[in-house]
């Protein structure tokens, strides 16, 4: 139980295994001079109402002042956001996170008049702009999608009020953050021998990878016990998450939340539905490898407590943070040097805040500040680490290359596009270990978390998307989402997707309440079409060599320079097509037949 030691404090934590924020500020005065400096574009941007289309000069300063506005925001923004998330419990930085989301606000709605004057220039004007001020040819791209959204764009002073307003918006997120991470506080449990075990957020998941059944259904139990002291608190909060995107829709003229939000990253709508019916056609082979997890535990009954657990006893070892980093730099060399450059700087010069501290935020994350990105993990020493550490490290590189390759207006790639990156190191990693070992017991328990990361990523993110989509009509139509219609909901979609092998038990009704994705507007459907996206490139790299590696450092630089289908097709996989999902999903049927194999021998 080496995984279950008492969380440290913050001051406790190694520096070495903490990320250096003073490459963005030397210290939070820095900060607070320069959010003063930054205060000042509010009146310089409303500045420019009115004037977008007297000339291409004009024009050309004003959009270069909104993106002076924006990196002084981003580098505002990292800096208090990644304070906060160190130790959520700290005012300060609570403080100085609302002051940075309500300047983004103020200038959000200085520059509300940008998008109507924009579509009030005649289409002949405004190309005579780019005829006379050739520094304008850089935002053609840019302007031509904003008037590609005529349809959805209000007035002026409606697209006022829709900026002033979201703020509101961000509350059931920020609501939700401060519930889950700063006040709930979860008791200990016990393992099988009866010592007692550590329980929070970031330490549920390992308490569930253990191969101590007890501890796992005792954790199981004490953990959503918690979650269902505030079910109606968390209900609310999702409801009005709920039901702010279907007023933005609305407002916009979108036919649905999803609608908007696929549109805001230029992805078809069939995306998001292929993605459901695919994944659903194919639970055959998420039925049949619960009957194997519950063949290969030996129980009588397979329990949600169950689903993290090793399937291959023993299989699991400490694998040490330095061990960790040093498998994926060499799991990556496919990659080629440029890009393992990218990861040896990240390793060696503090990007990564590693260890798990009382207060800090759960989970992990890469945030593409513009000095260089920032990753948040909660490291356990064990496999599963290691491969949030490429994950993570993934995304990191993707910021990198699109912050230096890309100009300010298109440096920012968009999400459906973001979970491809951090996969594709995930998949390398896993032909890296699997082609460097005889032991058959240890490459079962490789396949064994390949297996895993399907479950979770493919089939687990997409019962997510389901529910979401299912949240978003139940809220079109006006029905209350109430902690008991949530969970109703929630627990028929795990049975369906589990299968009959599986006892759903009560407590996975509530997980809906754990999770902060639900809170990202239909984001999490893109974990699985990029998980899909990955699997394809990863093999493309392996045995496309150093052109294959090219066209895929071209999408990973590309920004938002193009529309996300179009990037991805460059590297080499049409996702507006359901053929990658359905190969990723063949693969995962053939990792089904070799586990079984391995198993019999």
């Amino acid at each position: 139980m080496s995984q279950m030691n008492a969380i440290p404090e913050r001051d406790q934590v190694s520096v070495e295994e903490t990320w250096n924020l003073t490459d963005l500020y030397a210290d939070d005065a820095a900060w607070q001079a320069e959010f003063e400096v930054a205060q000042t574009y509010v009146d310089k941007l409303s500045a420019y109402a009115g004037r977008l289309g007297e000339s291409g000069a004009t024009l050309l300063e004003y959009l270069e002042l909104c993106q002076e506005a924006d990196t002084l925001l981003n580098n505002l923004a990292n800096y208090a956001y990644r304070k906060g998330d160190q130790d959520t419990r700290v005012a300060q930085y609570q403080a100085m996170e609302g002051k940075i989301s309500s300047l983004a606000v103020e200038i959000s709605g200085a520059t509300a008049f940008e998008t109507p004057e924009l579509l009030a220039i005649d289409p002949a004007k405004l190309e005579g702009f780019f005829q006379e001020e050739a520094g304008l040819e850089l935002y053609r791209r840019y302007l031509t999608i904003i008037q590609e959204k005529r349809a959805h764009v209000l007035s002026d002073a409606e697209e006022k009020l829709l900026a002033a307003a979201s703020d509101l918006a961000q509350a059931p997120n920020d609501v939700y953050a401060k519930l889950t991470y700063a006040d709930l506080t979860f008791p200990s449990t016990t393992d099988g021998e009866g010592n007692e075990v550590p329980l929070s957020n970031g330490a549920f998941v390992p308490t569930q990878m253990s191969e101590d059944r007890m501890l796992r259904k005792n954790a199981f139990e004490a953990f959503y016990g918690v979650y269902g002291s505030v079910r109606n608190t968390a209900a609310a909060t999702l409801n009005a998450e709920a039901k702010q995107r279907q007023f933005y829709a609305n407002a916009r003229k979108y036919p649905s939340a999803l609608a908007a939000a696929v549109d805001s990253t230029r992805v078809p709508e069939s995306v998001y539905h292929n993605l459901i019916q695919t994944v659903n056609a194919n639970l055959d082979k998420m039925h049949r490898y619960i009957r194997l997890r519950k063949k290969l535990l030996g129980v009588d009954e397979l329990h949600m407590y169950d689903i993290y657990a090793p399937m291959v006893s023993g299989g699991e070892k400490v694998i040490p943070y330095a061990e960790a980093k040093d498998t994926v730099f060499d799991a990556l060399a496919p990659m080629g040097e440029k890009y393992r450059a990218i990861i040896r700087e990240g390793f060696d010069n503090r990007w990564i805040d590693v260890r798990e501290n009382v207060g800090k935020r759960s989970g992990a994350y890469s945030a593409g500040a513009l000095c260089h990105p920032y990753v948040l993990l909660n490291h356990k020493d064990n496999l599963e680490s290691m491969f949030t550490l490429a994950h993570e490290m993934g995304h990191a590189a993707h910021s990198y290359l699109s912050n230096r390759t890309q100009a300010p207006v298109y440096r920012d790639y968009v999400i459906f596009v973001a979970e491809v990156a951090s996969t594709c190191n995930e998949a390398l990693l896993m032909e890296y270990l699997l082609q460097r070992t005889t032991d058959k017991r240890e490459r079962a328990a490789l396949i064994n978390h390949f297996l895993e990361q399907f479950k979770g990523t493919l089939y687990r993110q997409t019962m997510f998307a389901e529910f979401e989509l299912r949240m978003g009509e139940l809220c079109a139509k006006g029905e209350p989402l109430t902690a008991d219609l949530l969970s109703a909901e929630y627990k028929a979609l795990n049975e369906k997707y589990y299968g009959p092998d599986m006892v759903s038990d009560d407590e996975i009704a509530l997980e809906w309440a754990r999770i902060p994705h639900f809170y990202y507007n239909y984001y999490v459907y893109q974990y699985a079409t990029g998980y899909s996206a990955a699997i394809a490139l990863s093999r493309r790299i392996l045995k496309g060599g150093e052109s294959a590696v090219e066209d895929y450092l071209g999408f990973l630089s590309g920004g938002c320079s193009k529309d996300p289908i179009d990037l991805l097709k460059g590297a080499g996989v049409d996702m507006s097509s359901p053929a990658p999902i359905q190969d990723a999903l063949d693969l995962f049927g053939t990792l089904l037949d070799e586990m079984e194999k391995l198993m019999e021998e």
